[in-house]
């Protein structure tokens, strides 16, 4: 019988708490980010673009206050408070956006790079609700040119080697 009960009351505390979930609501206030390309590769001297929706996913309109770039080891020009709109409508969409940009300069090491971006939003210019995050990553790699010049030089060197490789002397039967 004692077993009964506890069963009985672990369901019955599974059942309140599956209840209660569905029971709760979207938030008031809240932004979705859709980037575009997240993930983009580039090569030295290059400037990818990083565009974006940024989708009103709440019940009510949202002000767009500004954001928060952060990128290790790589420069971003923040382009959001010149593209951005101010405010986003209830279910509406600021349409494809340019966010920021990053510049690869000569001499960045290969790899990866992420970084985050933070949009902060509210229901007015002095109240703060809320952020939306959005994670990207870059990838440096070397440029075609790089790959060539590499394949050319080892080229080089096995028609090296093999030129100074000694020539098969013919048998003589005696």
């Amino acid at each position: 019988m004692k077993n009964f009960r506890k069963l009985l009351v672990m369901s019955l505390t599974v059942v309140a708490f599956l209840v209660a979930g569905t029971a709760a609501k979207a938030d008031a206030y809240s932004i979705a980010i859709n980037m575009d390309a997240p993930l983009q590769s580039g090569a030295y001297g290059d400037v990818l673009s990083f565009k974006a929706d940024l989708v009103n996913t709440g019940d009510n309109a949202v002000t767009l206050l500004g954001d928060d770039l952060t990128l290790t080891g790589l420069s971003a020009t923040d382009d959001f408070y010149t593209n951005a709109p101010w405010t986003i409508d209830v279910s509406g969409t600021s349409g494809d956006i340019l966010l920021f940009t990053v510049d690869i300069p000569n001499g960045t090491p290969f790899g990866a790079y992420s970084g985050v971006l933070d949009i902060f939003f509210g229901d007015s210019e002095y109240n703060p609700m809320g952020y939306a995050a959005e994670d990207f990553e870059i990838d440096i790699t070397p440029e075609p040119g790089t790959w060539v010049l590499l394949a050319t030089g080892l080229l080089l060197l096995a028609g090296l080697i093999r030129y100074r490789m000694p020539k098969p002397q013919p048998l003589t039967i005696a």
